[in-house]
This record gives structure tokens, C-alpha cells and sequence, in this order.
């Protein structure tokens, strides 16, 4: 009796514990894993988050590079990390769904390996050209292609991302053919198509705006609602007929399985204060992003829907890793 009594209150100094290091939540810096290499849409909406939300915590919350295979390296070290709150990743499209869809030995599952925290932004996606090619609408473009198969190549953010999943994509649904070059991150594969040593990019708005603001890459349709302002002159995907290919990407954070509650719970309050200074705001909406800011369970339907659609997608194009 003695020996179960003791068992008993060891097992209630553990909960308590548990439950004190929880609401002393958090009393260290925080890793926020970005999947992919500087310079991307994810690394971008990672850094302007970051700073806000060490803020809105009262812990520091440090960006950690971890690019390489389309997501999947990044993703995987973040499914494996401690669920105590300490280590989040940023949440794509490309590492919860497209990467996954393709890849069925990828080293986690997008939908039961994470706890999403929240959505918090969706941008459109943009196919743009070095401004030496020689097609510079829409329709030129896809003539040009489908008169000069496997001429060119596209640059993408690496196989598996979203950028190669929805180029291939469009590619089946136009009836072109053009050469997947993969790079380890959407900003590696911009500086060599803005260089002119790729010709073609399938990519998110954010990081592609800057240079098409100057001139250094020509848009060519967008993946949107409508026509967006920076570019009104360049048609849908919808508009162009193609409309499954007209899906937005995201931007949330994620927390390894395992991770209470209630710093789940925090982790959300806590960006959504960060997302309501309008600095903050202003420095997303201003790469072409929309603000989401959702709850856990929203973003998670939203992981399950998209996941589920690529994974048809997969199917019905039959495309491989190779």
C-alpha cells in the first residue's frame, strides 16, 4: 500500500512538474526552423515573423536555415524535435503537401507528425522569365513552348517543392514540355534566373516582386484570385483557362506532435498579437501576401485539404521523383 501511495505521488510531482514548466512557457530562446535556404518566400515571411513573435513571448525566437530537398530536410529535423514548444518550423505547401505527395518515402507525415499553430499568410505564386526570353505575355509564351519542346528549362526551389509540383502541373494541363533544373531553395534558383542561367520560374510572389519591380524578371500569369496590383496587366491562371492551377501558397508554423495545448495555445495568441501591428502587417502584405491568421484546427484542415488534393494530383499526372 505504502509503495502504490508512492508511486502515486511520484506520478503527481511529475504532472505538476510538467504542468509548471508549461506555464513558465518559454523561458528560453525558440528555433524557428525554415525549411528552405535564404532568400525565399519562407525564409522572408520566417524573419518578419520572428522578431514580433520573440516579442509578443518574451523569449527570442531565432530563424535556423535548413534547406534541401524541396522542404523535406528541414521538415523532417522539426518533426523530430523535443514537443516542448522550443522548436517550430515554418509550414509550406511544398513540406506539408506537394514534397510528401510526391515522395511516399519521405521521413514524416505532413498530417500526423506536426501540430499546426497557425496559418499566417497565403501569397499567389507567379511564372516569370528572365527578361532576355523571348515570349513576354502569356500567350506568346506558351506558343514558343509548344513550338520548341525541351528547349528550355525552369529553375525551382527543389524537387518535391511546390514551384516543381504546380510547374508540372501546368505543364500537363498546357500540354509544354520544359526541364525541371531543381536548387536547394526558392533564392538560390531566383539569383541564376534573374542571372539568365535558367530561363524559367514557377515561384511565390514575395520573393519573385522585387525583381519584377525593377525589371529584372518579366511575369508572365499568376496564380491567384485576380489579377493582382502590382502586376494588373498579367492574366490568372483562370483567366488563361487553367484554373486548378490557380492555388495560393502558405505560410504557418508548426509544432512537432506531442506538444501540449496550451503552448499551442499561447503560440497562436502570441503570432496574432505580432500580426496585429500594422508594421508588421504592412511588411507582409507588402510582399503580395494576404494576412490569415487562423486557429489550429483551421490551419490543420487546411494542411489535410491541400495535402489530399496533391496527392490526387500526383495520381492523375503520374508523376515520380525522377
Amino acid at each position: 500500500m505504502q509503495g502504490r501511495s508512492l508511486l502515486v505521488a511520484a506520478a503527481l510531482a511529475v504532472t505538476c512538474a510538467g504542468a509548471a514548466a508549461q506555464s513558465n512557457y518559454p523561458n528560453k530562446p525558440i528555433r524557428l526552423i525554415v525549411p528552405f535556404a535564404p532568400g525565399g518566400t519562407t525564409d522572408l515571411i520566417g524573419r518578419v515573423i520572428s522578431d514580433p513573435l520573440g516579442k509578443a513571448l518574451g523569449q527570442p525566437v531565432v530563424v535556423d536555415n535548413k534547406g534541401g530537398a524541396g522542404g523535406a530536410i528541414g521538415a523532417a529535423e522539426a518533426a523530430r524535435a523535443a514537443p516542448d514548444g522550443y522548436t517550430l518550423s515554418v509550414a509550406t505547401v511544398s513540406t506539408t503537401a506537394a514534397n510528401p505527395a510526391i515522395n511516399p518515402k519521405i521521413a514524416y507525415d505532413p498530417v500526423h507528425d506536426f501540430v499546426p499553430v497557425i496559418n499566417i499568410a497565403a501569397t499567389p505564386n507567379v511564372i516569370a522569365v528572365n527578361p532576355s526570353f523571348p515570349a513576354k505575355d502569356y500567350k506568346s509564351f506558351l506558343a514558343l513552348l509548344k513550338k520548341e519542346p525541351g528547349k528550355y528549362s525552369y529553375a525551382s526551389s527543389g524537387t518535391g517543392g511546390i514551384g516543381h509540383l504546380q510547374t508540372e502541373l501546368w505543364k500537363s494541363m498546357a500540354g509544354v514540355f520544359i526541364t525541371h533544373i531543381p536548387y536547394r531553395g526558392a533564392g538560390p534558383a531566383l539569383n541564376d534566373v534573374v542571372a539568365g542561367q535558367v530561363p524559367i520560374m514557377f515561384d511565390n510572389v514575395p520573393s519573385s516582386l522585387p525583381f519584377i519591380k525593377n525589371g529584372k524578371l518579366i511575369p508572365i500569369v499568376v496564380a491567384a484570385p485576380q489579377r493582382l496590383a502590382d502586376m494588373p496587366n498579367v492574366p490568372t491562371f483562370k483567366e488563361v483557362g487553367l484554373e486548378p492551377v490557380n492555388r495560393m501558397a502558405y505560410y504557418g508554423i508548426l509544432a512537432p506532435k506531442g506538444t501540449p495545448k496550451d503552448i499551442v495555445d499561447k503560440l497562436n495568441a502570441a503570432t496574432r498579437k505580432a500580426l496585429e501591428d500594422p508594421a508588421v502587417r504592412k511588411r507582409i502584405e507588402d510582399t503580395g501576401s494576404f494576412i490569415i491568421a487562423n486557429t489550429p484546427e483551421q490551419f490543420a484542415q487546411q494542411i489535410k485539404d491541400e495535402f489530399a488534393i496533391y496527392k490526387q494530383v500526383v495520381a492523375k499526372q503520374k508523376l515520380t521523383l525522377q
